[in-house]
């Protein structure tokens, strides 16, 4: 019950801020759409542009979309509201509020990857996305909605989340795979950067968006970071309970 009761306040909250909700998850990767795929004619692996960009798009909205469904709300209530001490004294299991967070901020970033996908619909590719990208889109949504509560837990006052969005997801949205391939960058550096979660997501989705099949590494990957941060929150939370 404790997961449901953190689902049905997510969904109160999206109900509440759909309007907003929605053209925040809209505004960016459309700028990016239009201004890099429309704007800017080019090719990349002998395919027009549009096809390694719209994957990487789709790929960049989950990731800020569970992002920013936790950070700032989850600061704001540790901070001033104290939401999460009356969390701590409650008979919800923390296990439960831990993971009602984490899949409320998946299903937001899938929500706003879905968007993308309906944007770019009109557009005449030959790309595919199927049950597999989907389930993908999720996975990724779940590592960044757990990043974004380790952060949280770490914040010292609210504006810590725009700095947070600042070092962590913007460098993430202009190198991991997304506008360019990591195959161009420097030795050494590529490395480091293919291993980070967006770039996997983005490879996998782009993958089977181009007919073929993504590759076991990137859901190791995908759920090393996940399993981490995961711990992680489970261990700031009850820390804090223990003190």
């Amino acid at each position: 019950m404790g997961i449901v009761t953190v689902l049905w306040e997510k969904w109160v909250e999206f109900r509440r801020d759909f309007y907003k909700i929605t053209v925040a998850a809209m505004i960016s990767p459309l700028m990016y759409l239009i201004i890099f795929g429309m704007g800017i004619q080019t090719t990349s692996h002998g395919e027009p542009y549009l096809h390694f960009l719209i994957p990487g798009v789709v790929a960049m909205a989950t990731m800020t979309g569970s992002f920013s469904a936790i950070a700032q709300n989850m600061s704001v209530q540790r901070l001033y509201e104290k939401a999460l001490d009356q969390v701590m004294v409650s008979p919800t299991p923390l296990w439960q509020f831990i993971l009602g967070q984490v899949i409320g901020g998946s299903l937001r970033g899938l929500y706003a990857g879905g968007i993308i996908l309906l944007l770019t619909l009109p557009i005449r590719t030959d790309l595919t996305f199927n049950a597999l990208s989907v389930f993908i889109m999720f996975l990724n949504g779940t590592v960044f909605a757990t990043i974004a509560l380790v952060l949280s837990f770490l914040a010292k006052s609210y504006t810590d989340a725009p700095r947070f969005t600042s070092y962590i997801i913007m460098p993430m949205s202009f190198l991991c795979n997304t506008f360019f391939s990591t195959e161009q960058m420097p030795n050494g550096f590529r490395q480091v950067i293919s291993l980070l979660p967006l770039s996997q997501s983005c490879d996998m989705i782009r993958s089977i968006a181009n007919g073929g099949e993504p590759g076991i590494f990137g859901f190791l990957v995908l759920a090393a970071y996940l399993l981490v941060f995961g711990l992680l929150s489970f261990w700031f939370i009850y820390k804090k309970k223990n003190l």
